[in-house]
């Protein structure tokens, strides 16, 4: 205490003779109250950088001590942002939406909850492996170097992250678990190895799932236009969780509802069933089973005929064309020129009644519509409806009804079905889908015709490898779960061209089956990297774990996150496939939750605007663009330029490097800039004039006015009516606004613009207070204080330098806050219980202002008219009016808080009032 006493003598006044020497070098050498005890009146480039420079150290050793520990007497609360790929360096996307998770996660923090608020690295993929080919480095060299640097850039901008859970998916102790789920997955039977027709990227050289490639048929990330290639390959049967996966889709209230139907729509409706049919062939494949989705099960028995597309898979397979005439295979490759259907001469086995169906090759729009690519193959039920019996009769195909009735749902009867006959048609569905699921060897009940199962092999080395065995007498066997990890083997060199590079790794490619101990070759393709993401968020919950991926109650004592942060483009990837390994993974009891995300936050781009040459597309950089005229010319050429926002791309010459705008405005005014002006979940057009607009000087100034003023002498407590008039208002706006940021932070979207918004509100607020208000007023400090503790979730750095030069003043009114602590270790402000009440002032429905007035007199209407006539506001607007009449709503809501409103409505033929935005 006795240091805290020099600094209080060191702050108060002018400097003394004595200490004028020091007082002038302290102007050219800038240095900070924190380090001196001497406050320093001006908030300028060099204050902030020493106030970062001292600071951010500080907030390193405050998140090292955040390290989760379970307290029983603590909620907690799991907030995520998705985990970054390491490509290099971060960008602006990546500073918003590390800024927002960062901010939640100080609020709920200073609301007296446990959080936990950890990161990783996303670090298998392509783009690593390419990116090391071009550098002649190894993959892991390249990618455990940018996580070095991406590491370092984080913690420059001080996010509070747990970095004790840190996990990196590159690194065997993390793979080694993704491999122990896809083991669990394949010894459930939902891990099966098929030949397919593929999207197969000519340039990256892999394979794509359907959710990777756009809507012009390109792939996600070299762009290339996607190819049809046919490859055995793994899949993990989602298709089997598709209906519940819809149907929880509603146990998400706090979702965005765009991407809750996005989900939906992508998936289907998962009302019909998938059908295995034995093809009458004799290759002894077992592939040559053909699954055939029906969106009438009940309806099965009555099934006659097969038909499929001309692009089904099976017709690009060499073994299955062989077995058909040559007349056949001469009739499908004309199938593009005219529309005919074309009889194949081969049988399925219904697996019901064993009656052979003969199969079809169509390209009828009556069959297949061509919004209905989707769909390959179609089951003939002439019951079903009127083109399927139309086929059934042109062809001469017998078949048999299986309906008797009026076309109703309730009312129609299946028939010549067996044990399902007598039963009404919307049971039969059931007992149909229900008997389905209970055999599995039938198929797949409660399917959609939209979604395939999810395609998860890729030709590439950078990649956690499929834990599979092969072997000619036990075929495909998973690793026992003592050898995991299978570790991926450092390659001399990788083209990325071609087949699987593990092909080159012939000492670890040769093993011995773990099932019969004869010669045996590994699995040479590699994982999907959204496989590794859809776990990540279990792995967190207990990171160093040796035995296990978590223990259960470990899981469960912090599942769901309870907010989830990342972008929109991962809706249909990343998103859904996570739900469906959690679903999974609580099926195998290792989690109680279904659903592994409470609520999700989705984020906006961060747009640059762009330059395009519209004759050859070409994007041009800043310097290269004329701006002297009305519109942008290309300066070599005088062409008008197709100017537009767009995502930040190198190649588009429109991104900004976060570094360089630290460098320049400090850490604490990019933070704001990436919140201030658009709600999260909008785009953000990013635009350097926010960063030159920074609000964090005023809230300087505020500050330093409150120190200067409080060690003054001769401080008093003059209770005049302009200092009650002055104290209620403030008590007022400074309930409104903790009331708002409050109801911000918990909202459903998160609106940290409106926060930010409502802060620079209560400051604009505070710097309207007089001298003595300031010098005295209880309720001036505990504002001032407020507004700093809610400003410091997104300027940590500055604002732990005004909290030491507020608790360092001499004369403390308000006894709410600990200043020994810092202010990243207070409490929320919490707004105080006060016997006045805001009352909104209207004039012909326009605000032009409010007033507080006394709680008591909230139900005399009479009383609060004739404050309002001898306000300020009513002698400007309401003198010399005719009044028609008065409205008054005891019971309005304003900024989040409780108000009463009054709209004087004035006669039509006055002037027309001038409206005010309120404070």
């Amino acid at each position: 205490m006795a240091q805290l006493g020099v600094r209080r003598h060191l702050i108060s006044g002018l400097p003394s003779r004595t200490q004028s020497h020091g007082y002038i070098w302290r102007k050219l050498v800038r240095c900070i109250y924190s380090k001196t005890g001497i406050w320093e009146d001006e908030y300028n480039a060099s204050t902030r950088q020493e106030v970062e420079a001292y600071w951010k150290e500080k907030i390193h050793k405050y998140n090292e001590s955040l390290a989760y520990k379970p307290q029983d007497n603590k909620e907690k609360y799991y907030v995520l942002s998705m985990f970054p790929y390491p490509s290099g360096k971060l960008h602006m996307g990546h500073v918003r939406v590390y800024t927002i998770s960062d901010a939640v996660a100080h609020f709920h923090r200073m609301n007296g909850k446990q959080v936990l608020h950890p990161i990783g690295w996303d670090a298998f993929g392509l783009p690593a492996e390419n990116a090391a080919i071009e550098r002649g480095l190894h993959a892991d060299e390249w990618t455990y170097s940018n996580i070095d640097y991406m590491r370092k850039q984080l913690k420059d901008l001080s996010m509070c992250f747990n970095w004790e859970r840190e996990v990196t998916t590159c690194s065997p102790d993390y793979y080694r678990w993704t491999q122990y789920l896809f083991v669990k997955m394949f010894k459930a039977g939902l891990a099966y190895q098929k030949e397919a027709l593929v999207n197969w990227d000519p340039v990256d050289q892999t394979v794509l799932a359907n959710e990777q490639v756009d809507e012009n048929g390109c792939s996600w990330r070299s762009g290339a236009k996607v190819e049809k290639r046919l490859l055995k390959q793994w899949f993990l049967k989602q298709q089997h969780y598709n209906k519940a996966l819809v149907e929880s889709l509603e146990d998400l209230p706090d979702w965005p509802s765009g991407v809750k139907g996005m989900q939906a729509a992508w998936i289907g409706d998962c009302d019909g069933c998938t059908v295995n049919f034995k093809l009458q062939i004799n290759l002894g494949d077992s592939s040559f089973i053909l699954p055939i989705h029906t969106p009438t099960p009940e309806l099965i028995y009555g099934a006659a005929y097969i038909v499929l597309a001309p692009y089904h898979t099976l017709l690009s397979k060499t073994e299955f064309m062989q077995c058909l005439s040559e007349e056949v295979r001469n009739r499908i490759q004309k199938l593009d020129k005219t529309t005919q259907d074309i009889d194949l001469g081969i049988c399925a086995v219904h697996p019901l009644t064993n009656q052979l169906l003969p199969i079809y090759v169509s390209n009828s729009p009556s069959i297949f519509n061509e919004d209905e690519t989707h769909i390959e193959c179609r089951l003939g039920i002439p019951s079903a409806n009127k083109e399927l019996a139309e086929f059934a009769l042109h062809h001469g195909i017998d078949f048999v009804p299986v309906l008797v009735g009026e076309e109703d749902l309730d009312s129609d009867v299946l028939i010549n079905s067996k044990q399902f006959s007598g039963l009404a048609r919307n049971k039969g569905r059931v007992a149909v889908l229900d008997y389905v699921k209970d055999n599995n060897s039938l198929g797949e009940a409660w399917t959609s015709p939209r979604q395939h199962d999810w395609l998860v092999s890729r030709q590439r080395y950078w990649g956690t490898p499929l834990p599979i065995i092969h072997c000619e007498k036990c075929k495909a066997v998973p690793v026992p779960e003592s050898d995991l990890p299978v570790i991926l083997p450092k390659l001399k060199s990788v083209s990325g061209k071609g087949i699987s590079p593990l092909l080159q790794a012939t000492d670890w490619l040769n093993v011995k089956c773990p099932q019969c101990g004869g010669d045996a070759k590994r699995e040479t393709d590699t994982m999907d990297t959204f496989v590794d993401s859809a776990w990540y968020f279990l792995r967190y919950t207990d990171p160093h774990n040796e035995t296990e991926p978590f223990v259960k109650d470990k899981a469960d004592s912090l599942m769901p996150v309870d907010m989830y942060v990342g972008g929109q483009e991962h809706a249909l990837l990343h998103l859904l496939y996570a739900r469906f390994f959690n679903h999974f993974i609580h099926d195998q009891k290792m989690v109680s939750h279904k659903e592994p995300f409470k609520r999700l936050l989705v984020q906006g781009l961060v747009k640059g605007q762009s330059y395009k040459v519209a004759s050859t597309g070409q994007y041009l950089a800043p310097h290269q663009v004329d701006f002297s005229d009305d519109e942008p010319v290309a300066k070599e050429t005088g062409e008008k330029l197709i100017v537009q926002w767009e995502k930040m791309s190198k190649s588009k010459h429109n991104g900004v490097n976060p570094e360089e705008l630290l460098a320049k405005y400090g850490t604490d005014a990019v933070r704001i800039a990436v919140l201030k002006n658009v709600p999260p979940r909008q785009d953000m057009l990013w635009d350097e004039q926010d960063l030159e607009g920074d609000w964090i000087p005023n809230v300087w100034k505020l500050v330093s006015r409150f120190i200067k003023l409080r060690n003054e002498l001769g401080n008093t407590n003059k209770q005049t009516q302009d200092v009650e008039r002055q104290e209620d208002e403030i008590k007022i706006k400074c309930n409104e606004t903790i009331n708002m940021i409050t109801e911000s932070y918990q909202s459903r979207n998160t609106t940290l613009n409106l926060v930010i918004n409502n802060l620079i509100g209560l400051a604009n607020r505070l710097a309207k207070a007089s001298d003595h208000i300031i010098k005295s007023s209880t309720t001036y400090e505990r504002a001032l204080c407020s507004l700093v503790i809610m400003v410091a979730p997104f300027a940590p750095h500055v604002t732990s330098e005004m909290w030491k030069g507020i608790a360092g003043v001499s004369n403390h009114a308000a006894a709410d806050f600990d200043l020994e602590k810092d202010v990243l270790e207070q409490q929320w402000p919490q707004a105080i219980e006060s016997d006045l009440l805001p009352l909104i002032i209207k004039v012909n429905n326009n605000n032009i202002g409010k007033i507080p007035v006394p709680l008591q007199h909230r139900q005399n209407q009479d009383t609060l008219q004739d404050l309002v006539m001898k306000s300020a506001i009513g002698r400007e607007h309401l003198n010399n009016v005719q009044i028609r009449k008065v409205i008054y709503n005891p019971s309005a809501k304003f900024k989040g808080s409780t108000a009463a409103l009054i709209n004087f409505v004035l006669e039509t033929n006055k002037q027309k009032v001038k409206k005010k935005s309120s404070e």
